[in-house]
């Protein structure tokens, strides 16, 4: 069974410059359009449940979900990851149900909501960090706050978000901070604010590419963007579909028949992002290592963070 860390994958991806897709999941029809996507591509791949999917989705179900699709997809390395843990025991009965990599989103306090300061981030990732490399298990950080530049205004995604007008100070990671965080912290990946926000937006003019661009990220990757969350993509592709089949055909209400045709467009754009972002041709090239392996990593120091001088 091909599962992975986090680390694991993302050291790999750095050594050979890509990006990886981490894609949300909540449900069957997801992770098999994913699976499917990256079985075609020759992709190793991030599935991502947030604490939202986790309770739609029920733990035992999605643990065992999870456990299917690996066991279809053996020759596919896969790092399952808790996208956006709110405190440390929502990341604890993550890694109980097979989770190899969490979030620990301390940039908000434990309700999701408001926002944190500097001093709780950096104790409450510190304390998830150690708990999850005892268990092999890898950890990703948060620094600054997601929202708009523009208003001031937290935004919140699956439940997730600040409340409130926030300052450009936590709007903006700043760099030196971050070093400093990862250094408190041994995070392996950090997540930072740079005025992106989640979910879907209303344009006020038509879409022309120039709202976070394919050519922005792939720029972000050849500067060391490692991992690019995609939801709301999926989201809207698979919607799409089936509004479009029950729109032509009113009566229809086998569920078979609009969810299969909505996989197909999400495996579909899977590839593209799969391919857009060097991700392709690399699932192959990956040989798994074992949570019971990096924890000994961990342990000896091998793993810790090495800060290099911006060049």
């Amino acid at each position: 069974m091909a599962r992975i860390t986090l680390r694991q994958l993302l050291d790999h991806a750095a050594e050979h410059e890509y990006g990886v897709p981490a894609f949300n999941l909540n449900n069957m029809e997801q992770g098999l359009a994913i699976m499917a996507a990256a079985d075609a591509t020759d992709s190793p791949v991030i599935l991502q449940a947030s604490k939202g999917a986790r309770a739609y989705a029920n733990d035992i179900v999605l643990a065992k979900l999870i456990d299917g699709l690996v066991e279809i997809y053996p020759h596919i390395p896969v790092c399952m990851h808790l996208d956006h843990g709110s405190d440390e025991a929502t990341c604890a009965t993550a890694i109980q149900y097979g989770f190899t990599s969490v979030m620990m989103d301390g940039s908000l306090k434990a309700d999701g909501k408001t926002p944190a300061d500097y001093n709780y981030n950096v104790e409450i990732t510190r304390n998830v960090t150690k708990m999850a490399h005892w268990a092999g298990v890898s950890v990703e950080g948060e620094l600054g706050v997601l929202g708009s530049l523009e208003s001031g205004q937290g935004e919140a995604e699956d439940g997730h978000g600040a409340e409130g007008v926030l300052s450009h100070d936590q709007l903006l990671t700043d760099p030196d901070e971050a070093v400093k965080f990862v250094e408190a912290t041994k995070v392996d990946a950090l997540a930072v604010a740079m005025g992106t926000s989640h979910g879907a937006y209303k344009f006020t003019r038509k879409p022309d590419g120039d709202v976070l661009a394919m050519k922005e990220i792939q720029r972000g990757i050849k500067h060391g963007v490692r991992k690019i969350n995609i939801d709301t993509d999926n989201r809207m592709a698979m919607t799409g579909q089936i509004r479009k089949i029950l729109a032509e055909n009113k009566a229809e209400f086998d569920p078979r028949k609009y969810l299969k045709p909505a996989m197909e467009a999400m495996t579909k754009l899977c590839k593209q992002r799969f391919e857009e972002f060097g991700t392709a041709g690399q699932g192959s090239k990956i040989r798994p290592v074992s949570v019971a392996t990096m924890a000994k990593r961990y342990a000896n120091g091998s793993l810790d963070p090495k800060i290099s001088a911006a060049g």
